[in-house]
């Protein structure tokens, strides 16, 4: 079952006492085999798949049943690599291999380390039984996804060279040769590089990616070290919405910037305690602040937000009180009766418990919603200092795409990307351009990404960033424009062939996405 040289067979076998017992779901080997059956850097067939106990040899039995019975090209290993006491698929596989393979190894830690520390903690073997290649992969999905990732650039070569497969072999080593002066197994720079291929000799297009996929995480970490923020302006805080701040913002008044009534009541002296109250008069929000000192027996009604009497520390709820006299035209109160005691400060909001005077409400950086506008408006920040908006431009691109609003002839689809993204540009309140529809020739895409990068901060494009002989957006922009091109692949699905550029002058940075043109 060696395969020939355009496939790999592989053979799956996940150590885990839980899965191989049915107390857990194998969702580290669904994810391998689901993974190789979509990779773009060879066409893989699992031949066998297994789930074992953590036991050594029962795990060193399987390996060299697939090793050298079924005699598959590569067995991946997922689970049993950490350090529990149970974990032994690396002394289970050290002691069915004749040759290690540090290289691979080292690969998988040194990628992983980049996106946790805790990959220290993995104790992976990988190595050579006869003409089978063992890889050890984490046990959690996300590990051993990652880890394949890392190391599927290579696995295809290791195969040909355990398979002699000569001439396959002598065409690498001329590549790494011609490309370096040198002998060696140079990949990663070399067969493996980021160069995007003869893009006006069709049959010379790359037949896998030379982008290796890398994580969301990754590709975010990526794009924000390499986005800059525009100049501050100042704006109106009722049109900042959505804007991002570019200095801090304080408080100059307090708030509430006087006692004030938590509800509505009796504004009284605490000490006066329960019992017949005259009440004197009112207080209601927006009244300014009685001066006049009332003293034992006397009361004044207050509402929900209006300034406390100079000398009441305290408001008593109208539903602890009791009405006794009212004028005969039954508008006025004129006594009532306290039947609960109220405490210093009950029910009043001191001045500046809200927000004190001088203090910081709001810090640079911050994304304005609603709500901080609200915050604005409360401490009077009428003008306020924030970075400004990127403009964005949305290129389409492809021969098969015609306008909304056209009639459909054969062979045509209706441009629907651009009205998605523009919306969604929009809805985030981010000023857009539509750049159009790009055919699939170099001179069409040229002219409409020179026109786009004069215009724009980010340009957003969709479509012609897969395999297909018509997706030139990555080596336009690489012969064309010089760009830097940062990744080619993310580790997402939809959206695998997904793209970061930049392109830079002596004025400024130009960001450029590359987004798959099918949303499937």
């Amino acid at each position: 079952m060696e395969g020939n040289a355009t496939s790999i067979t592989f053979a799956v076998l996940t150590a885990s006492d839980s899965c191989s017992s049915g107390n857990a779901v194998d969702t580290s080997g669904d994810a391998i085999v689901s993974h190789l059956k979509s990779n773009s850097w060879f066409q893989a067939s699992v031949a066998v798949r297994k789930c074992v106990p953590d036991d050594e040899n029962l795990i060193k039995t399987t390996l060299i049943e697939f090793c050298d019975t079924l005699g598959v090209n590569c067995v991946l290993t997922t689970g049993g690599t950490g350090f529990s006491p149970r974990d032994v698929t690396p002394e289970a596989t050290k002691a069915v291999v004749s040759k290690e393979a540090p290289g691979l190894v080292v690969a998988m830690l040194q990628g992983s380390l980049k996106i946790t520390s805790m990959a220290m903690l993995s104790r992976p073997v990988c190595g050579i039984r006869a003409k089978t290649l063992i890889i050890n992969l984490p046990g959690s999905k996300k590990g051993a996804l990652e880890c394949l990732e890392i190391v599927s650039p290579a696995i295809w070569h290791a195969v040909d060279l355990l398979r002699g497969s000569d001439q396959r072999i002598k065409e690498i080593h001329s590549k790494v040769q011609s490309q370096h002066g040198c002998s060696g197994h140079h990949l990663e720079h070399s067969v493996i590089s980021h160069s995007s291929g003869d893009v006006n000799k069709m049959a010379h297009r790359h037949r896998v990616s030379p982008f290796p996929a890398i994580s969301m995480d990754k590709a975010l970490e990526i794009i924000l070290q390499q986005s800059v923020l525009k100049e501050a302006e100042t704006v109106s805080y009722s049109d900042c919405i959505g804007h991002i701040l570019a200095e801090d913002v304080f408080a100059s008044d307090p708030l509430p910037p006087f006692p004030a009534a938590i509800k509505d009541g009796y504004a009284v002296i605490a000490a006066d305690g329960t019992g017949r109250k005259r009440v004197i008069g009112d207080a209601t929000a927006g009244s300014e602040p009685g001066k006049a000192l009332i003293g034992p027996g006397v009361c004044v009604r207050i509402n929900t937000g209006a300034p406390v009497p100079l000398n009441c520390n305290a408001v008593v709820q109208v539903e602890d009180t009791k009405l006794l006299l009212a004028d005969e035209t039954g508008q006025n109160e004129l006594e009532i009766e306290i039947n609960v005691a109220a405490h210093p400060g009950k029910d009043i909001r001191p001045i500046g418990s809200d927000i004190a005077k001088g203090q910081k409400v709001l810090s640079r950086g911050m994304k304005l919603g609603y709500s901080e506008m609200g915050i604005l408006a409360t401490v009077g920040a009428t003008t306020v200092s924030v970075y400004g908006l990127p403009k964005v431009g949305i290129l389409s691109t492809g021969n098969e795409l015609v306008q909304p609003g056209s009639a459909l002839e054969p062979g045509k689809i209706r441009d629907s990307n651009k009205t998605v993204l523009m919306a969604l540009f929009k809805e985030h309140g981010f000023p857009v351009i539509d750049l159009g529809i790009a055919r699939d020739n170099v001179d069409a895409l040229v002219a409409k990404l020179k026109y786009g990068l004069e215009m724009v901060d980010v340009l957003v494009s969709s479509g012609g960033v897969s395999m297909g002989e018509k997706d030139l957006l990555k080596p336009v922009l690489k012969e064309h424009f010089s760009a830097e091109l940062h990744y080619g692949r993310v580790f997402m699905k939809p959206g695998l062939p997904n793209t970061f550029a930049t392109v830079t002058n002596e004025r400024n940075k130009r960001l450029v996405f590359g987004l798959p043109g099918s949303r499937e």
